[in-house]
């Protein structure tokens, strides 16, 4: 095993331009203010609007199951259904089977919101995605997919 590497200027240039991880974060950043800016007008953000829209599908996960879909610490999902729990906007109920499972579902004032915001959030892709071309949207759809597995 080699010893300490000196950090230098050019080292750490060399690091930023190659990391991976650091250009995610940064493109992540950047979607990420676009689809803020779009949902504002509705009192959410981007993050609330992918909690939302997880929950509107045929399914009544746990707290664990949303975290697991969306790649989420369970207190960190948790932290955030609560906000919007105390906005009427998701409920947290009894599972039928197993009284010690709480299901997560979409009220009506959820379902409501989301239909508000879902033109904003057209507008925030058609945005994000007009920087690429149809080839690179592909491809990077495909890439995301392969590096969150």
């Amino acid at each position: 095993m080699a010893g300490p590497r000196e950090i230098t200027p050019d080292l750490a240039r060399m690091v930023g331009e190659a990391c991976i991880g650091t250009r995610i974060q940064r493109a992540a950043r950047s979607v990420s203010r676009v689809y803020d800016a779009a949902f504002r007008t509705v009192g959410i953000s981007g993050w609330q609007f992918t909690l939302l829209m997880t929950l509107a599908g045929p399914e009544t996960p746990t707290i664990n199951e949303l975290a697991a879909r969306l790649s989420l610490d369970p207190s960190t999902a948790t932290t955030n259904l609560k906000v919007l729990e105390r906005r009427g906007l998701v409920a947290v109920g009894v599972d039928e089977s197993d009284r010690r499972v709480r299901r997560l579902t979409l009220t009506e004032a959820g379902r409501a919101l989301i239909a508000e915001a879902l033109p904003r959030w057209e507008e925030a892709q058609k945005e994000s995605l007009g920087r690429l071309s149809a080839g690179e949207i592909g491809v990077l759809r495909k890439a995301l997919a392969a590096l969150a597995e």
